[in-house]
């Protein structure tokens, strides 16, 4: 990392040159097309500095561009610096696409690569389609990357573990029954999946192969016999070989299956997700075998979650109410007594964490950012960045835990000593906001683009914005981002969210509102949808909150609260210290009394 990225892009460039391109593709993704990635695969960090999650560079002989959604602006602009890339804000007028760029920038009869297996074999064929025009050559087997990466990390290699039915409340050969009748229904005889999390909740298996999310990386195909999983055999305990082997599974060497793809023949029919399935193994499935493009029918599944699982997150929000109130009690009673800093107000909460049974590790990287640090959406504190919490400012803290009994992700934003009167009203529109989508009563047939106003209403009404959705689907100790539903009032395709919210689906409600330079706050709940009255009219839904812990009160201007507004927030307060105070000490406890207390 501590390379001179000019210097690396040099390097590549000479490549470039040597193999006649003029230009080479750089994705976020890994051969999964995963949306979080191991080290191995975190190339864009080693090639420019920037850390998000999300983003493509371009290098061509004159010039490099990343491009990012709205939620790595401020970041990107921060972590570029120096290194000559030109940031290209994705969704900003007049700031062309990555096709776009490509269409004016190569020349006729040009050529472009990349490394197949980093992109999805939709990406891969509208590149080539786009550039036919132009009889530019599209080439994916060029992977430029670990030709300059001398000390690139290895492919994790780490234990697989089973997740026992109690937790994850489905058999695997439940599971596999369900694909099997999708595959016969759709008339397909094999089924390729390569994403982490559907192979993970398919199989009942997790592992620590990306940190933050329990995966493990393999790829699988599906027949009607048989499973055969690509994975290193070296990762599983007998136990684990034993549980997996008695149904059905066959156990195959994690990079064979793109020799294995070659054997289909021609009466075969193969269901594949074009937005799930590299570009590379695509292209080694023979031209004359039968490809049927569904969504992988995992990714509907997966999302509503069973009773048993359920049942679990009730009980892991409880702990991780626990832990996050005792975090708010220690800051709120220890500022100004002690030196607290982002990084150890982090650790400090992490702290907390631990002493929950069941609790694995983080559910993604913890954003813990202090007055202007708020402002960028995916900030995360370093020993170079770290600042010490002043009073009259605010903190927020945006972090999720898993545990055996699922997934958590919440964002509280907390005043620290007495703030200003804007910040305070800030603050009270943002809790508006999310208290409307809370309280959203909608029909059957309704998606997140239908409701996402509600959230924005408040914000909107001052003339502001946030660039980005307003919540996401939350995987059972899968994804902490996960489809195929999501709030965003406009449809972005790639973030497949635009399902209909389906009863028992989870998702996160998330406003916020970002002041550059200034401050940055957010409030997030996880929601689960529920059927209500069902009558003439149709099926009414509605939500039902799974996360408990307190918003500050400390932070909210009354005075801007209406009366259901109010109403709503004392009886989700009355509910938190309800489900909460019987595991806290005496004095945490009269502290939550405190701040629930009606307003």
């Amino acid at each position: 990392m501590g390379e001179n990225k000019k210097d690396i892009i040099s390097k590549l460039r000479m490549i470039m040159e040597k193999e006649g391109l003029d230009a080479y593709i750089i994705p976020s993704s890994d051969n999964h097309q995963s949306e979080y990635v191991g080290e191995f695969f975190k190339a864009i960090a080693y090639v420019s500095g920037f850390t998000g999650e999300a983003g493509t560079i371009v290098i061509t002989k004159d010039e490099a561009g990343l491009w990012t959604d709205g939620r790595f602006f401020l970041q990107a602009e921060y972590q570029l610096k120096g290194s000559g890339i030109k940031l290209f804000k994705m969704g900003i007028p007049n700031v062309p696409t990555i096709l776009e760029y490509l269409e004016t920038k190569i020349p006729n009869n040009g050529k472009i690569g990349f490394d197949g297996r980093l992109i999805s074999m939709k990406e891969g064929e509208e590149l080539v389609c786009r550039l036919a025009n132009k009889n530019i050559m599209v080439e994916h087997h060029y992977d430029l990357v670990s030709a300059v990466w001398k000390n690139r990390p290895k492919l994790s290699n780490k234990p697989v573990f089973i997740l026992e039915e109690k937790y994850c409340g489905e058999s695997r050969t439940s599971k596999l029954h369900r694909v099997r009748d999708v595959m016969k229904q759709v008339g397909a005889n094999y089924h390729i999946i390569m994403t982490l999390d559907d192979i993970a909740w398919l199989l009942n298996i997790r592992g620590s192969d990306i940190m933050y999310s329990p995966l493990v990386l393999c790829y699988a195909v599906i027949s009607m016999e048989r499973v055969y999983l690509f994975i290193e055999e070296s990762r599983l305990d007998i136990k684990v070989k034993e549980d997996l082997t008695k149904d059905g599974i066959v156990l195959m060497p994690y990079n064979d299956i793109y020799n294995y793809v070659k054997g289909f023949e021609n009466q075969d029919k193969i269901l594949i997700d074009p937005d799930r399935i590299n570009y590379a193994l695509y292209k080694d499935i023979p031209t004359y075998t039968e490809k049927i493009q569904k969504e992988n029918p995992t990714v509907l599944f997966k999302s509503i979650k069973n009773s048993v699982e359920l049942a679990n997150l009730e009980k892991a929000h409880i702990k991780d109410g626990v832990a996050i109130t005792k975090f708010m009690y220690w800051l709120k009673t220890n500022i100004g007594k002690i030196k607290i800093t982002e990084m150890s107000a982090s650790e400090k909460l992490e702290e907390f964490r631990k002493m929950q049974d069941n609790y694995l590790w983080q559910s993604f990287e913890p954003i813990c950012a202090f007055k202007e640090h708020a402002a960028m959406m995916h900030y995360t504190s370093t020993p170079e960045t770290d600042v010490e919490l002043k009073e009259g400012y605010f903190f927020l803290t945006d972090t999720g835990g898993n545990y055996l009994e699922g997934s958590t992700d919440i964002t509280r934003t907390i005043a620290i000593g007495e703030v200003s009167k804007e910040l305070k009203y800030h603050f009270t529109t943002v809790l508006r906001g999310m208290i409307n989508l809370a309280r959203a009563k909608f029909l059957y047939g309704c998606k997140g683009y239908n409701l996402d106003v509600l959230a924005r209403e408040p914000i909107w009404n001052l003339d502001m914005d946030y660039k980005c959705g307003t919540g996401h689907g939350v995987g059972y100790l899968l994804n902490i981002h996960e489809g195929p539903s999501g709030f965003r009032w406009y449809v972005v395709p790639s973030k497949h969210e635009t399902h209909t919210l389906e009863e028992n689906m989870v998702l996160t409600d998330e406003p916020g509102i970002y002041i550059d330079g200034s401050h940055g706050i957010r409030l997030e709940n996880e929601l689960v949808v529920k059927k209500g009255v069902k009558n003439d009219f149709g099926q009414f839904m509605h939500f039902n909150v799974l996360t408990y812990a307190p918003i500050d009160l400390d932070g909210i201007a009354l005075e801007y609260l209406n009366y259901d507004e109010k109403l709503y927030l004392n009886n989700y307060h009355k509910l938190v210290y309800q489900k909460l105070s019987s595991y806290l000490t005496d004095e945490e406890r009269d502290w939550l009394k405190r701040y629930t207390r009606e307003i």
